[in-house]
């Protein structure tokens, strides 16, 4: 998996040809050593309205297509 691709579940597809993924990233704190994780909302691009919901899928990054959404559904993993 390249840094253009991204892998998450879907929480949402109630807007025609668009998704909305969580991706979740795990990092070390820097002081601690605590392990903490941060979530990110990226909206994608569905052309085939293919994901459902709960889905893991993997995105690609691409042009922009509207103002939030430049991201695109490149498979449905499970």
């Amino acid at each position: 998996m390249s840094i253009t691709e991204k892998t998450g579940i879907v929480v949402s597809t109630k807007m025609d040809k668009t998704i909305v993924v969580v991706v979740e990233s795990k990092y070390r704190h820097p002081q601690y050593s605590k392990t903490l994780s941060k979530t990110k909302r990226y909206l994608a691009h569905d052309e085939n309205n293919i994901a459902k919901l709960g889905d893991r899928v993997i995105l690609g990054q691409t042009r922009p297509i509207s103002k939030r959404k430049s991201w695109t559904l490149k498979s449905v993993i499970s």
